[in-house]
């Protein structure tokens, strides 16, 4: 099972940019999810995160500027940014917790970066 983002890039402050993440391989259901950021010389932390319902809840950080979303169909979980500052960069990790048997494990992807320019 793995966990694989895409969109990251180079963004001007103030613009918008939409991170995915994908999961494929072999599990049963998918609980929660979400994504994670990890800024140069900072501890990763947590900016967003949606249950399997698709009850949301965010860091004030990125409050009423970032919109994560799931597509249970597809296996995705998307970040919608906009807004965006200088400080938002980082690598943007997404994370899932998985089940299958009976099993219940937590995966991350292997990250994407954002650059966010002033």
């Amino acid at each position: 099972v793995q966990l694989v983002e895409s969109g990251g890039g180079l963004v001007q402050a103030g613009g918008s940019l939409r991170v995915s993440c994908a999961v494929s391989g072999s599990f049963s259901s998918i609980g929660g999810m979400a994504w994670y950021r990890q800024a140069p010389g900072k501890q990763r932390e947590l900016i967003a995160g949606i249950s399997s319902s698709g009850t949301t809840d965010y860091s004030d950080s990125v409050k009423d500027r970032f919109t994560i979303s799931r597509d249970n169909a597809k296996n995705t979980v998307h970040l919608q940014m906009s807004k965006l500052k200088p400080e938002g960069t980082a690598i943007y990790y997404c994370n899932a917790d998985l089940s299958r048997f009976g099993r219940r494990w937590n995966i991350w992807g292997q990250g994407t970066l954002v650059t966010v320019s002033s």
